[in-house]
């Protein structure tokens, strides 16, 4: 493998950078999409049945805000109620409205690095290609007389960039694809789970 990087030349480079940052741009999304991390399956029942009756403590709206992604939107709601018991389902809707737009922010954090990269490599391979074929042509006899063994070969070596490129770009436009159908996902779940608290929360103030 070394020898091949060492044969492709300097446009190389750049897409072992690619890969490594397509790598961990992976390994991160791939640790931080966990269910346990965003949607836990019992905690919106757990929250319902927590508010059933009242809003919870400041102390267990803390703990649920650091629990997960819905556990801070969750939170947000259970926040706004804390702090005006009246507050009407408007208000209380574009509370977690916005905490929805910030949970999906960070849940399509480096989606766009990533599918960047799948379509940014294969045109760096391409571009290696045309820089080791300029090289090899500009390198022959001017009288025309060269061996065709040796252009074969520095043709063929030429090409190393070209399937480089290739080989980071699909597997990053499949791990993108991927992500992208998770975090698709778990907006759902969050908006679900959001109406599915509106209401409770709004007979709350109907109580108070």
């Amino acid at each position: 493998m070394f020898s091949i990087i060492q044969a492709a030349g300097w446009p190389i480079w750049p897409l072992l950078l690619c890969s490594i940052a397509a790598l961990a741009v992976i390994i991160e999304r791939f640790a931080s999409l966990r269910a346990s991390k965003i949607a836990p399956p019992k905690l919106l029942d757990e929250v319902l049945s927590l508010t059933r009756h009242n809003v919870p403590p400041a102390d267990v709206i803390a703990k649920l805000s650091a629990s997960s992604v819905m556990g801070e939107l969750l939170a947000s709601g259970l926040r706004a109620m804390a702090v005006d018991p009246r507050i009407g389902e408007a208000a209380l809707r574009n509370t977690f409205e916005s905490a929805g737009r910030l949970a999906v922010h960070r849940l399509e954090r480096y989606l766009n690095a990533l599918s960047t990269m799948a379509s940014t490599a294969p045109l760096l391979g391409l571009f290696g290609t045309v820089i080791g074929m300029i090289e090899i042509f500009g390198s022959q006899a001017p009288t025309g007389m060269s061996n065709p063994e040796q252009l074969a070969h520095g043709i063929s070596i030429a090409l190393y960039n070209t399937a480089f490129g290739l080989l980071i770009a699909i597997p990053a436009l499949m791990f993108h694809r991927y992500f992208r159908g998770q975090v698709d996902g778990y907006v759902l779940q969050l908006e679900q789970a959001s109406e599915r608290l509106v209401p409770q929360l709004l007979r709350l103030t109907l109580r108070g």
